[in-house]
């Protein structure tokens, strides 16, 4: 091994030096030009200073030098005209995206803004639109969501689209750790895994990436976490070691060994801390498959404490015993371990006692992949496990949460909505879609009698195959886009909305054939808003339907607005139950596939995904909130169909909410008011 010596290294650092120094002297003078700059010609002084920001931030000590030049910046006009402007709207799940993107402008501006905050948090600057204490919480948040790039080196992804620039993020993020502190990062982590682990996603592999850096943290003696990460101990001990007998975390063969040697009561002692882990967090870990398939050689009675099955759970799998036994076999290893998961929640339906579904099950476990099929699932996970069993593990866990399928980074709402809902309320028929599309790659739907191929039609709303989804939607997801786009297209020249015709077609008879919308198609602006507000009373709340609860999950379409309430998009989601809370306030619960629905929208409308009566993977907002969002929903025309008798102050409030979001440049000239009522 050689070594530099000391006046090599001395002589590598001044020349470092000496270049930061120069590249400082560079940008103080672009941005004094940019200062100058009247507003139409500062965006051609703006390249040169981002240039030069690039630069700096790539070499050691350039954070720290933008940190002291962030206020002079944000003065000169770099955010001018953007979203970085208002600083106290930005969003910090955002940022992910914008510092991965391939254009070295957007990546070197969201450092700029982080630097700025990080000096606002600080207390160095005192900024007009945001206070140090909001500065501190949203970098904290900002950290806890993109740990990764405090512990991981660029991925052959992040080469390939960034190159060098992937450095820049890198550096930011040593530099914010440095100033914010790790304490602060890990206990927001903490909180923040806690809040999507409630919400119960299929897709979990984030979570468990943000548990093992963790768990580095903390063994790691260079890191001084205080007293911070007292609440991880649970969320690290759910991966690597929730019971006795792996408490180190010894490795799958040690633990396999250690299970042989075992009697029934240390057997026992095992099935239950990986049940109570398991039902506690949503979390498996990768040694409770190996307890399992040990059990299946043993005793039912353990491997329904392993599942953590209630008496309806238990009951369903000494029914269906032969075909449990195969599922864990076939789908339940320590490569795919949440299959665990969905099997207990599974059983826990019940819904095996539906004649098609175990005889569906069973082809399942069988059932020949397409070629095609299995190279988009060693594509996406890897070929640590076989495709059929990685499929089976997205069916067990699809049947077990069917409210944890998320659309992932794609414009798929449609077609996720669809599966979980099937999953839902349908289960065989998902099952059917599956067997088509992975074994078949292709789908048949009907439209108005006639039969849609997936494969014949042109394209769908997606631009690209997707990969960021579970192994079913992986599958299956691609098909429906294009089918649904086909039944778009289909309805063409039709006067209104195309998803009058489209929902109930491509969701199931249960969808009603009645349909409101709120929106004029040809115009946008607000239409018959008070007639679709009390159809939607009269469909949906309980004090204006008869108290007749919702028997199938409806499609309805939301207008999403941002934290300042401004509008963002149209939205699918499916409505699930209206119901009054435990504190009494009436609330509808709803799925939405947008991979989190704990979102704030304005207005203080902030949309609750626990403490208010959900269940896994619903959200929530009061009854008067939910309404101001809607802005399409079907119902069933031969049930009750008069306008309700809803209050005029009640509809005034939903109107209010409306009008001061997405409405705001919606409305006609005359503006919006309740009407009496009939």
């Amino acid at each position: 091994m050689t070594t530099q010596p000391d006046d090599q290294r001395g002589s590598i650092a001044s020349a470092a030096t000496d270049k930061l120094t120069g590249l400082l002297v560079k940008l103080d003078e672009a941005i004094e030009l940019l200062a100058a700059a009247r507003d139409f010609a500062k965006p051609g002084k703006l390249p040169r200073v981002l240039d030069t920001a690039r630069r700096v931030m790539l070499l050691d000590g350039g954070c720290a030098a933008m940190e002291a030049r962030a206020e002079r910046l944000e003065a000169a006009g770099v955010f001018q005209g953007s979203d970085w402007a208002t600083p106290q709207f930005l969003v910090p799940s955002l940022t992910t995206q914008a510092l991965k993107s391939p254009d070295a402008n957007t990546v070197v501006v969201e450092a700029l803004s982080e630097l700025r905050l990080l000096a606002v948090a600080k207390g160095d600057v005192l900024h007009p639109l945001v206070s140090s204490e909001q500065a501190h919480h949203y970098l904290t948040q900002v950290m806890a969501l993109n740990l990764w790039l405090l512990f991981g080196a660029p991925t052959e992804a992040e080469r390939e689209t960034q190159g060098r620039l992937a450095q820049l993020p890198r550096q930011l993020f040593q530099h914010l750790a440095r100033r914010i502190g790790y304490e602060h990062i890990i206990d927001k982590l903490i909180e923040e895994i806690w809040r999507i682990l409630q919400q119960r996603p299929i897709q979990v592999e984030p979570v468990k990436q943000m548990i093992t850096q963790i768990a580095i943290c903390q063994a790691n003696p260079d890191i001084d976490l205080g007293a911070s990460g007292q609440g991880a101990d649970r969320l690290v001990s759910s991966l690597f070691g929730p019971t006795q007998a792996c408490r180190e975390d010894p490795g799958l063969e040690v633990y396999r060994e250690r299970l042989s040697s075992m009697d029934a009561t240390a057997l026992q002692a095992e099935a239950t801390g990986f049940a109570r882990a398991m039902h506690d967090t949503g979390l498996v870990s990768a040694y409770q498959p190996v307890l399992l398939r040990h059990l299946t050689e043993h005793s039912d009675h353990l491997i329904a404490e392993a599942l953590g099955l209630s008496s309806t759970g238990r009951d369903c799998l000494l029914c269906y015993r032969d075909l449990v036994h195969a599922l864990i076999r076939g789908g339940v290893h320590p490569a795919t371990p949440q299959a665990a998961y969905g099997l207990s929640l599974m059983l826990e339906r019940g819904i095996l006692y539906q004649p098609p579904v175990a005889p569906a099950m069973w082809r399942q476990l069988g059932l020949p992949l397409s070629e095609w099929s299995q190279l988009r699932l060693d594509l996406a996970f890897g070929e640590t496990i076989s495709p059929r069993a990685r499929l089976l593990e997205g069916v067990l866990c699809m049947l077990g949460l069917p409210l944890g399928v998320g659309q992932g980074n794609n414009p798929t709402c449609q077609s996720a909505r669809a599966l979980s809902m099937w999953a839902y309320n349908d289960p065989d028929y998902l099952l059917q879609m599956v067997a088509w599309a992975a074994r078949d790659d292709e789908i048949i739907m009907h439209f108005e009698g006639m039969p849609l191929s997936s494969m014949a039609s042109l394209s769908g709303v997606s631009s690209e195959l997707p990969m960021d989804l579970d192994p079913v939607s992986l599958i299956v997801v691609p098909h429906l886009d294009r089918i649904y786009a086909e039944m778009g297209r289909r309805c063409a020249g039709r006067e209104g909305d195309p998803h009058r015709w489209v929902n109930p077609e491509f969701h199931g008879w249960w969808s009603g054939r009645g349909f409101r919308i709120n929106v004029d198609v040809a115009s946008g602006q607000l239409h018959d808003l008070d007639a679709f507000l009390r159809h939607f009373y009269a469909s949906y709340h309980p004090y204006y339907n008869g108290n007749q609860p919702l028997i199938h999950p409806q499609p309805a379409g939301i207008a999403v607005t941002d934290s300042a309430a401004r509008f963002i998009g149209w939205h699918a989601i499916t409505l699930l139950r209206a119901n009054l809370d435990p504190s009494d306030v009436m609330r509808v619960y709803f799925y939405n596939p947008n991979n989190d629905s704990g979102q704030n929208w304005g207005d203080g409308v902030r949309v609750s995904t626990a403490g208010n009566g959900e269940r896994f993977g619903e959200a929530s907002l009061p009854f008067e909130q939910f309404a101001s969002r809607l802005y399409i929903f079907h119902y069933d025309p031969l049930e009750r169909g008069e306008l309700a008798q809803v209050s005029e102050e009640e509809l005034d409030e939903v109107v209010g909410y409306l009008q001061r979001s997405w409405g705001a440049d919606r409305l006609p000239p005359a503006g919006l008011q309740a009407d009496e009522g009939p």
